[in-house]
């Protein structure tokens, strides 16, 4: 299989040439491996796996003996290193004594499936020395293999009238995804997204969190799925599942820690008018077709017979592209924009003191009625303002007044 360039790549090797330890995350099966093996770095690679019984047996037995067999004169690649916190406080010694010689950047590379926020234990031993990226499943522009960051583009040039070929947006959510589901057109994606999602919750959740119960967390995605983009009634969940609240949001968290959920957050505007905002956040799934697994319906069912579950699906996908496209952007905050009286954008991205808002319709010619929010968002934002778009399934970039403009899906990677 060909090696696919990830958008995260240069950003990694930059990061490798400036600090001594790198902790990659990401779900599993979206590529860390690959990626990791392909990097172009100036010292060689040391790879080992704890995915190996044999590997795993000696880094728990004995940390300090297996972190001192580390070659020095390679950057060891450690994967799934949340299997084994036994050895954070040996990696912790072993990047301090490398310091003190003035070799102190390309040691280490770590990756894992869980959220440095559910490791504690590795983010307190590595405190100032390590950096933290993120990987996701393809976004389109990957799989397209275009190279192409549509945030960076809306930040740094200017819209112009501009007409695309016809493209097939079922294609594009289907693709969008892990990196074996996308290329691989023999596997049989319900199988392995079922066979994905037991795996997760069996090994990845269970080892940063306490599920007893695993048959809820499937509930709990179930219920989930037919929520997302929404604000949710966290209380009102747990009662229909039947677990107390706490559990509940433990059961949550572990699903953000894996990456299977993620929230974006309120946006709230300094001072009194923080009262007229909700605060409440959103919740998508990173990956689409997990969300479609979950449903247990088909995409093109739903884009011929549902158009309100068919919204929200393009939703989750233009939110997912989102975080996808911001994990190689700094300095890059994501909310979303809803008043108590329902003025609302989907998404507000905030860089450097400038705002893009963007809306998400299933149409395939927008209107008027379809700005209403961003209109309000740049009265509210005022200078700060810098760009507000419709993503809509047409094919041409048209203008609806000052800094306001229809955007095809497309643009996301093309």
């Amino acid at each position: 299989m060909d090696y696919y360039k990830r958008n995260l790549e240069n950003l990694l090797e930059k990061t490798l040439k400036t600090r001594p330890l790198v902790y990659l995350n990401g779900p599993r099966q979206c590529g860390k491996s690959t990626l990791v093996k392909n990097l172009y770095l100036e010292k060689e690679q040391n790879y080992i796996s704890f995915d190996s019984p044999i590997n795993l047996f000696s880094a728990k037995n004995d940390p300090a003996s297996f972190i001192n067999s580390l070659p020095n004169d390679k950057i060891n690649i450690i994967d799934e290193v949340q299997l084994v916190p036994e050895i954070y406080p040996y990696l912790k010694m072993e990047v301090d004594k490398h310091r003190e010689k003035g070799n102190g950047t390309e040691l280490f590379l770590l990756t894992g499936s869980a959220n440095l926020m559910a490791l504690p234990a590795l983010a307190e031993a590595l405190v100032g020395r390590m950096s933290t990226l993120t990987l996701l499943p393809f976004s389109s522009g990957e799989h397209r293999r275009t190279g192409l960051n549509f945030i960076k583009r809306l930040f740094e040039e200017k819209l112009e009238y501009h007409s695309y070929d016809a493209y097939n947006l079922l294609e594009l959510i289907e693709n969008a995804t892990f990196p074996e589901a996308a290329l691989n057109p023999d596997i049989e994606r319900e199988q392995w997204f079922g066979d994905y999602l037991n795996t997760l919750i069996q090994r990845d959740v269970r080892t940063i969190a306490d599920i007893r119960d695993p048959a809820k967390m499937i509930m709990l995605f179930s219920f989930l799925a037919m929520r997302a983009g929404g604000l949710l009634n966290n209380s009102k969940i747990a009662q229909e599942i039947g677990i107390d609240i706490k559990t509940y949001e433990r059961y949550k968290a572990a699903a953000v820690n894996t990456f299977i959920l993620f929230e974006i957050k309120a946006w709230a505007k300094p001072g009194d008018l923080n009262k007229r905002f909700t605060k409440s956040p959103k919740l998508y799934f990173t990956d689409t077709n997990l969300l479609l697994y979950l449903l247990r319906r088909g995409l093109k069912d739903i884009f011929d017979n549902d158009r309100t579950m068919m919204g929200h699906l393009l939703e989750n996908y233009i939110a997912s592209e989102i975080i996808k496209n911001a994990s190689s952007i700094s300095r890059l905050e994501i909310s979303h924009f809803r008043t108590s009286d329902q003025k609302e954008v989907d998404f507000v991205l905030e860089k450097d003191n400038e705002v893009v808002g963007i809306e998400v319709k299933l149409n395939s010619t927008p209107n008027e009625n379809d700005f209403t929010g961003l209109k309000f968002l740049k009265e509210t934002v005022s200078k700060r303002f810098k760009l507000g778009i419709v993503f809509y399934t047409g094919t041409a970039v048209v203008p609806f007044g000052e800094d306001l403009w229809a955007v095809p899906v497309c643009y996301l990677y093309v």
